[in-house]
């Protein structure tokens, strides 16, 4: 299996990625590059990939210019790489590099398919369970209320406005007939008690539940508490109390 796979902005099919072996490397840029992007922003040599192990590397040649390398799948997970910024590692499967090019955005794709995961059981070890640091049901509706308002962004908008309690009402009513707007703020309460939030999260005034929501989603998504896959929860039947 190879380490990398790049795929360059016009690639139609399989046979115009092209695919690196750890212990080589890629340049990108306009022109004198293994990875040529056409475009009078990118500079003549732009930038360097390198595969090692399960992640890459990634140099920034710009004299000017930040590179942003986003993860499609991340709700806007992303890593930056400042000009002139050597074997930068990034840590994505699946990457997105940003190149911004007199006024223009340009990207291209990375995959990692090496990336490996160990066991994360006991083994056997003795003693008290690790506590964990977040507790969640995902049978119960208080996680329902947690994956409607981060849905948005799961869907590949990371700055998306988030739901409206009435919008929420709405989203959640096929999995939850009873669903009210009540029962909605005080699932938000209790989320932001479960989660440990801070009290000086919350807004003042009528702007309370909008930091409270924000402050959940940020959490949840910056420690992978809820994910793409959890959408499916919000048409399965039977949920049960919070």
């Amino acid at each position: 299996m190879h380490s990398l796979i790049v795929v360059p902005p016009t690639c139609a099919d399989a046979n115009g990625q092209i695919k690196l072996r750890a212990g080589e490397r890629l340049t990108f840029g306009r022109a004198d590059a293994g990875l040529v992007i056409a475009h009078e922003g990118v500079p003549r040599v732009a930038g360097e990939l390198t595969p090692d192990r399960t992640f890459w590397l990634l140099s920034n040649h710009s004299e000017d210019q930040t590179y942003v390398v986003e993860n499609p799948e991340g709700a806007g997970e992303h890593v930056k790489v400042a000009p002139g910024r050597l074997d930068a590692p990034v840590p994505f499967e699946f990457s997105r590099v940003v190149l911004p090019a007199a006024g223009d955005l340009l990207t291209f794709d990375v995959w990692a398919p090496r990336h490996a995961f160990r066991s994360v059981s006991r083994h056997g070890l003795a003693g008290a369970l690790t506590a964990p640091a977040f507790s969640l049901d995902r049978t119960k509706r208080y996680f329902a209320v947690l994956t409607a308002l981060c849905e948005p962004r799961l869907r590949g908008e990371p700055h998306a406005p988030l739901p409206a309690v009435e919008d929420l009402v709405v989203r959640l009513r096929e999995v939850w007939p009873g669903v009210t707007r009540s029962a909605v703020y005080w699932n938000i309460d209790y989320l932001a008690v479960k989660l440990r939030l801070r009290e000086d999260t919350a807004e003042p005034g009528g702007r309370r539940l909008n930091g409270k929501k924000e402050t959940l989603v940020a959490l949840a998504l910056r420690f992978d508490l809820v994910q793409e896959d959890d959408l499916r929860l919000l048409s399965a039947p039977a949920l049960r109390e919070a």
